[in-house]
């Protein structure tokens, strides 16, 4: 076996111990923030605990979950790692999205996703996920040559930043 700290790093990348991170969510604690139930659904596959992903889906979505399929993904995959590029919460409704990692049968794969997240009776719960969300569309606003330029000097956009 390697060194201690390499068993008791937390999987989810904080860079914390897993005791004091995704450990006592996984054993059944409730997650503070829907990224602190992410992470710790993250590092159940990792370990294969799927009971607690199972444990924290939505009712609604429970039966879709297939565990078969996920226990195969559990084994079959090296994970590589969790990169968390946004999290939000407004009262009981909160957005994670991510980035995970894996090898499976000699390949590399990434799945980025928005994961939904909703609390209920104080536990936070996956309600949906998007995966490979697309950023919200940009409107550019076009000026004409005659306008006044948007820098703010008072001339025309062609005699200013439009030359």
């Amino acid at each position: 076996m390697e060194s201690n700290a390499s068993v008791t790093l937390c999987p989810c990348g904080s860079g914390r111990n897993l005791d004091d991170c995704c450990g006592p969510i996984i054993a059944g604690a409730p997650a503070t923030t829907p990224e602190a139930l992410m992470r710790s659904r993250y590092c159940a596959f990792v370990l294969g605990k799927l009971d607690h992903v199972d444990r924290t889906h939505a009712p609604e979505i429970r039966d879709d979950f297939n565990r078969a399929e996920a226990e195969r993904s559990a084994e079959e995959c090296e994970w590589l790692g969790l990169e968390v590029k946004n999290a939000t919460e407004s009262g009981d409704e909160g957005t994670v999205e991510f980035v995970a990692r894996f090898k499976r049968g000699g390949q590399t794969f990434v799945q980025h996703e928005r994961a939904a997240f909703c609390r209920r009776d104080g536990h936070w719960l996956y309600l949906a996920g998007e995966i490979n969300p697309t950023p919200p569309q940009r409107h550019v606003t076009r000026i004409g040559r005659n306008d006044p330029c948007a820098c703010g000097s008072g001339k025309k956009y062609k005699k200013c930043c439009g030359a």
